[in-house]
């Protein structure tokens, strides 16, 4: 059985859940946490510019996410 890619952008609830976190050390499809311990309102900002940087090595510069009413969509 063939492993699925664990950055897949679709897969989650918010695409920069495809990445871990280098922050707060939150993995792959789990949201970021406060210095607290408390979930963060939103994801930390490094985490989101290594979602650009994979997303962008997967897909290519002109590649786009789009919501849909299931879920997510990349358009190339």
């Amino acid at each position: 059985m063939m492993e699925s890619d664990p950055h897949d952008f679709t897969a989650y609830v918010h695409p920069v859940l495809a990445v871990g976190c280098p922050d707060c050390g939150k993995p792959i499809g789990v949201w970021c946490v406060r210095p607290s311990g408390h979930r963060a309102s939103g994801l930390h900002r490094s985490r989101r510019m290594e979602a650009d940087r994979v997303f962008i090595d997967q897909h290519g510069e002109n590649a786009a996410i789009n919501r849909t009413a299931d879920g997510w969509t990349i358009s190339k």
